[in-house]
């Protein structure tokens, strides 16, 4: 196994894989920037860095300057974390070329799997279904009407390398899809460095539905089942559980199957996972492949009992994986929510000192947070605070912890959006498991 590794990531992921790091023996190396001096993830790691400003772009994005660190620090491996160059291949080069190893995917298939055109291609060719759309990116917004024309409106506009919802838009008619596509066009262009757009026909009130994935440099893969992340917000996840409240088993198998087909078609290595699109009668369809850890892992590991960022350090280090995909079962129920320094009302961030914080502890609870009653919540990254984890042997008993737990979490000093998970929470149609990812949009009224 690895001695030292360099997390090249913060905040609560960073804390997160310096705990398994901790009980492996590893030693580990946090990166950090001028906003982050006195996080905590800074003092759990073994030892800290500065690397610059607090923009990412002077700090969490140079490559150059957490690849030295890395070297110099002895460290033999980085670990992405999620977000930030988690999915940047040419990241993953650097790092190899530098003599060490990237905890994750190659870097051919990160790229690969960046591109949505090139991954719905590879997909289909893998006999992996796919949403009905365009096999080439569309030149422009004539072409795109003419395009949407022959699927039948409503379409949805896409990105094809975007992520969070980013250059992404459903629209209903030729006049809503010339006022989206430049605007789309151009926030893909600033924020990914490419505006290229495809269109797919519109699934209209689907589940979100993902399967976790792991294989290893041994030609052993695996799935971890899936994962419910229907409740969104801006096409940003929220809530999440596993398993899914309504999938029947026979779904289950075949979604499984195809996410293993997708990982031998690609030779995949490490931690992944495939998610889908699934309408009212369970058929699914590829939305894309996320080649890192999710934010939402902790529900697949309280279900199955594996810590999934001890596989991926075993994966890199050349380990064969030591379950069989007969030795997996389904163990209970997990629900997580993302608690964000955000506006309940209008889903803006709202950064800000925090002046006292209480956070809930018992049976069943789980938390993930790199924040304490005196942090300071910076304008310059995800406003995402924690994540808050309830198990229970059933559903019903995972979300009433949920919903005490969400009681006991306090915050001062800034607004967050802890009400409006209450409100989801305790909602009769989340608790029936009628979670589509419409279900903010319309059920939800503000905090």
């Amino acid at each position: 196994m690895f001695e030292k590794i360099l997390i090249a990531n913060r905040g609560e992921i960073a804390s997160r894989i310096i705990r398994t790091c901790k009980s492996l023996g590893i030693r580990t190396v946090a990166v950090y920037s001028e906003a982050d001096e006195n996080a905590n993830f800074t003092s759990e790691a073994d030892e800290s860095h500065l690397i610059g400003k607090s923009p990412v772009k002077d700090s969490y994005l140079n490559m150059d300057k957490i690849i030295e660190v890395a070297k110099n620090s002895g460290a033999e491996a980085i670990h992405p974390g999620y977000g930030l160059l988690s999915e940047n291949p040419d990241f993953a080069v650097k790092t190899k070329e530098a003599g060490l190893v990237f905890i994750g995917p190659t870097a051919d298939v990160i790229g690969m799997m960046g591109d949505k055109i090139a991954a719905r291609k590879e997909m289909k060719e893998a006999g992996v279904p796919v949403i009905p759309g365009t096999e080439d990116a569309v030149a422009d917004v004539e072409e795109a009407k003419r395009t949407a024309e022959e699927f039948g409106y409503p379409v949805m506009l896409k990105a094809s390398a975007g992520g969070g919802g980013i250059g992404m838009q459903a629209v209903a008619s030729p006049e809503e899809l010339e006022k989206a596509f430049e605007g789309n066009q151009k926030r893909a262009a600033n924020f990914f460095g490419n505006g290229t757009m495809f269109i797919e026909k519109l699934i209209e009130e689907p589940r979100h539905i993902e399967i976790q994935v792991l294989a290893d440099t041994h030609g052993k893969a695996v799935h971890l089942f899936e994962r419910e992340c229907s409740i969104q917000r801006r096409h940003q996840k929220v809530v999440e559980e596993a398993p899914s409240p309504v999938l029947t088993e026979k779904t289950r198998e075949k979604m499984g199957e195809a996410a293993l087909k997708a990982v031998r078609a690609l030779g995949y290595v490490n931690a992944g996972t495939i998610e889908f699109l699934v309408d009212e009668e369970e058929n699914f369809y590829f939305l894309e492949m996320n080649t890192r850890l999710q934010v939402e892992h902790p529900v697949t590991e309280e279900i199955t009992g594996l810590d999934l960022v001890e596989q991926q350090l075993r994966v890199a280090n050349g380990e064969e994986l030591k379950v069989s995909q007969e030795d997996l079962k389904i163990s209970g129920h997990a629900i997580e929510v993302r608690i964000y320094a955000e506006d309940p009302d209008r889903f803006f961030p709202s950064p800000g000192k925090i002046t006292d914080a209480a956070f809930p502890e018992g049976e069943g609870i789980r938390l993930e947070t790199a924040v304490h009653g005196s942090s300071e919540v910076t304008p310059f990254y995800d406003p995402m605070i924690a994540k808050l984890i309830t198990t229970g042997s059933d559903r019903e008993e995972a979300i009433q912890r949920m919903t005490e737990a969400l009681k006991d979490f306090k915050i001062e000093g800034i607004k967050t959006n802890i009400p409006m998970l209450q409100k989801v929470i305790r909602h009769e149609r989340f608790k029936a498991g009628d979670t589509k990812t419409s279900f903010v949009e319309k059920y939800y009224q503000g905090g």
